[in-house]
């Protein structure tokens, strides 16, 4: 299997490989918030939980997904699943693998813990699988999450219009237009420095 699951663990938060033990923190951490209840997301309910672990783990078998749950290693909330993201999109042929189904919970969110899971996503990314470019994905539309993947560094490589029909009932089957961003392996020395900088600087 290309990647082969692995735990990464930070100052932060630790990535561990997602299993159905995650389940109840996780419960806890969608709530924190009602993440589910964003229309351009797929964000699972306290409900779906158990589905959406089991339709990870059922594309990592098949190799196309590798998922994580996100461990929180400082504060209040040390030890417990605050979140998931995964490799997805996988493309051991070329190399290329996507950052993506990432989701935290309120308490967490525009903290240290999204940066430095990133951080160490994309360092194993290029420096052990050898990767040639790392993709991220998002609604037009979650100008969050935008901003979260150009505060990366990441470049935007352009718009897929009427790339998918939205799924969530708020959003009344309206088309989905995804914008497409990456880190290409040349620039990974930069990024991996603006990263460092970001996870010592003073947060005010």
């Amino acid at each position: 299997m290309w990647p082969s699951p692995i735990t990464f663990v930070g100052l932060n938060a630790k990535l561990e490989p997602l299993g159905q033990h995650h389940h109840d923190d996780l419960v806890e951490a969608v709530c924190d918030g009602d993440l589910w209840d964003h229309w351009y997301t797929a964000i699972p309910t306290p409900e779906g939980m158990a589905t959406e672990i089991d339709r990870r783990l059922g594309l990592q078998a098949k190799g196309s997904m590798l998922p994580f749950a996100v461990i929180a290693l400082e504060g209040d909330l040390a030890g417990k699943a605050v979140g998931m993201t995964t490799y997805m999109n996988i493309d051991a042929a070329n190399r290329r693998v996507e950052i993506g189904s990432t989701w935290y919970r309120r308490a967490v969110q525009r903290s240290a813990v999204n940066t430095e899971c990133k951080r160490l996503l994309l360092t194993h990314a290029f420096e052990q699988l050898d990767c040639i470019a790392v993709e991220f994905r998002t609604h037009f539309f979650n100008h969050q999450s935008r901003r979260g993947i150009e505060r990366l560094g990441a470049k935007l490589d352009g718009v897929l219009r009427n790339h998918q029909i939205n799924p969530h009932p708020a959003a009344g089957g309206s088309l989905r237009d995804t914008c497409v961003y990456s880190i290409i392996a040349s620039e990974w020395p930069t990024v991996k420095a603006h990263l460092n900088h970001q996870m010592i600087k003073p947060r005010g």
